[in-house]
């Protein structure tokens, strides 16, 4: 019988429990990087990396690769196998799917969006070329996103620069929980959206999202939560396209009274920064910058 070799990245909140599991066959030595190699004797090597990835090796590498299968299927709806787009079971079904963009910028809102892809127009929205947002440039993100919008069913959220800074604790996880949530909630209830999966990009655990949004009136459930979903799913890329676009457009409306504003959080964005300030006084960054990131400590020493 021929060796198997299977792997993927297991979820944080299954890495004890796979420790334990495996505990009581660890070999003395370990490859580079490995937190663990187990070897059962019955044609099974396990072994757990630093970065999370798991790879099973042997004869019977399948029964241990479906066995955490399962256990990642029923703790984190998440399908492993799905992992690869060519095989994600997205591709040919109805979906609804949100994304989020300004996270990582400095300058400018966080925008969400919810899209709703029913199976019938899957090919449509295809031949318009969409695909994750962060692999296709702003360019093509203006050409393609006003055609999703006109055609697509989605709701999209803005969280300006002001509505940021005035929250009381700005976890930036828990405002990308509470926008999918509203966004796709709304999608969700609208009984004419009929789908097979809600699917979000995992920005964080399940549990942590969940305890996120506890307090929230209205709450979406039954959400699969997977990395990369923006390659996996198109409702997941439409919204990532539409969310990209409506930010530029915000971006737009800054930059037409703060001059253009840099992208990311760069040493170009803390210039800009310390030259708002002493053009408009460090009050007016609370109308422009999400506060809470690094780049205000360094603006403050640059003026």
């Amino acid at each position: 019988m021929n060796n198997k070799t299977y792997s993927y990245k297991i979820s944080d909140n299954l890495k004890d429990e796979i420790y334990d599991h495996y505990k009581e066959t660890f070999k003395l030595k370990t490859p580079p990087y490995a937190v663990f190699q187990s070897d059962d004797g019955a044609g099974t090597i396990v072994t757990l990396y630093e970065s999370g990835k798991i790879v099973f090796q042997g004869i019977s590498a399948d029964i241990d690769y479906d066995f955490w299968k399962q256990r990642e299927l029923m703790k984190n709806d998440r399908d492993i196998d799905a992992d690869k787009p060519e095989n994600s079971i997205f591709n040919h079904t109805s979906t609804i799917g949100s994304d989020e963009v300004g996270t990582g910028d400095y300058f400018g809102p966080v925008v969400v969006t919810a899209s709703y892809v029913p199976k019938d127009k899957i090919k449509d929205v295809l031949k318009l070329g969409v695909r994750d947002s962060k692999k296709i440039n702003d360019t093509m993100i203006r050409r393609i996103a006003p055609s999703l919008i006109k055609n697509v069913e989605h709701v999209t959220y803005i969280m300006s620069n002001e509505e940021y800074n005035s929250l009381p604790n700005s976890n930036l996880n828990k405002i990308k929980a509470v926008l999918h949530n509203k966004a796709l909630f709304k999608l969700n209830n609208d009984p004419k959206n009929v789908h097979s999966y809600i699917v979000v990009d995992q920005f964080c655990e399940r549990n942590l999202y969940y305890n996120y949004i506890k307090d929230e009136k209205d709450i979406c459930r039954k959400i699969w939560f997977t990395t990369k979903a923006e390659d996996k799913c198109l409702s997941v890329a439409v919204s990532s396209i539409i969310s990209r676009y409506v930010f530029l457009q915000e971006m737009e409306k800054l930059s037409a009274k703060y001059g253009e504003l840099p992208m990311g959080a760069s040493d170009k964005v803390d210039a800009k920064g310390a030259e708002i300030v002493k053009k408009f006084g460090f009050d007016e960054l609370k109308h422009v910058a999400k506060l809470n990131y690094k780049n205000t400590d360094k603006i403050k020493k640059l003026v």
